[in-house]
């Protein structure tokens, strides 16, 4: 038995090596952050998988690069808010010191953010917003009065002032959706009171681009004299496009809406889509992680007018919001000059 302890004792040593946390030890499967000393950040998007969260993920991960910090990308794979909380609870869990989340629901979210909150964690959201006193800061896209004139203006310009459209959205309960949606009802009544919308409830196939597809095919034997329709996700645009490049439809109605360059680039170039709107997401995932540290760090406070975000510079705040810039347009001229 005696001969047997150095062999039994280098067995534990070498096992509570191997479980120790050693720095330079990389995000486990599970999204779960190594302990390796440096800060901690979450970043969750509504879902992943997608193009449009894809892309903000790459600049997620080159801030965290940039700043030294272990980074988390990771969120659903469906756009459920519950999964959400589970998710950052599993955070809280693990002493994340900065976490953003781009809630699913602004209402369902806000209790586990307020508990992160009060725990001490430097709470962001992005892409869209909860309830103002559950978080620090919003880092917004632009403003929902940009989105929404955008898309108004772009919209007019193919339909023309007096023109009947209707709008395919996500989920009814995401935030973002919900508010450039009455920014745009808002905007129509001031600049284009003639512009009819033919179903004041949005269709919502939630992120799903056969269903905005299907949807979009239902709509246009529904509303024969539908001029117009926008769709404002990432996932429902491209969908609606395939709707129309199915139908043989898109020399009768214009198509806009928000999504990625590279979803949109193929129905752009054969003329299914003459114009749409988004703004850079890569910048937007890389802003994001650049408010979330400086808020853990101390170096954005309540009070600034602006901060240094890296490559992006001097970067607009207002009030509580950090503000990414200006919504692009996006057509066949410019379309090749973006890759995301």
């Amino acid at each position: 038995m005696r001969a047997l302890l150095p062999l039994l004792l280098l067995v534990i040593v070498t096992a509570a090596a191997c479980n120790s946390g050693e720095p330079g030890a990389s995000d486990g499967a599970d999204g779960s952050a190594a302990d390796t000393g440096a800060l901690k950040v979450g970043v969750m998007p509504k879902l992943i998988g997608i193009p449009f969260f894809n892309a903000a993920q790459l600049g997620a991960e080159e801030a965290g690069e940039e700043l030294g910090v272990d980074l988390t990308y990771d969120g659903p794979v469906t756009s459920d808010v519950t999964k959400q909380a589970q998710m950052v609870d599993s955070w809280l869990a693990r002493r994340y010191d900065a976490i953003a989340v781009a809630p699913n629901d602004p209402d369902a979210i806000a209790s586990v953010l307020a508990r992160a909150k009060g725990r001490g964690v430097k709470v962001v959201t992005w892409d869209a917003d909860s309830k103002p006193e559950v978080r620090d800061f919003f880092v917004n896209q632009c403003t929902a009065e940009g989105v929404a004139r955008t898309l108004m203006d772009v919209m007019v310009e193919g339909i023309g002032p007096d023109g009947k459209y209707i709008i395919i959205t996500g989920s009814l309960t995401a935030a973002n959706q919900n508010i450039w949606m009455e920014e745009m009802e808002k905007y129509r009544r001031e600049r284009y009171p003639d512009l009819v919308n033919l179903s004041p409830t949005p269709k919502a196939p939630g992120e799903d681009k056969a269903m905005a597809t299907q949807v979009t095919i239902d709509s246009l034997k529904a509303y024969p004299d539908l001029d117009g329709i926008f769709a404002i996700t990432s996932v429902a645009l491209p969908g609606a496009a395939e709707a129309l490049r199915k139908t043989g439809s898109a020399d009768r109605v214009f198509l806009t809406g928000l999504a990625t360059p590279n979803d949109m680039r193929e129905y752009v170039k054969d003329g299914t889509v003459k114009k749409f709107v988004l703004w850079d997401v890569v910048n937007l995932g890389y802003l994001t992680t650049h408010v979330a540290v400086a808020a853990a760090n101390g170096d954005l406070a309540p009070g600034a007018t602006s901060f240094t975000a890296g490559r992006l510079g001097e970067v607009e705040v207002v009030g509580d919001e950090v503000i990414l810039g200006d919504p692009l347009v996006f057509d066949i001229d410019n379309i090749d000059d973006y890759d995301f």
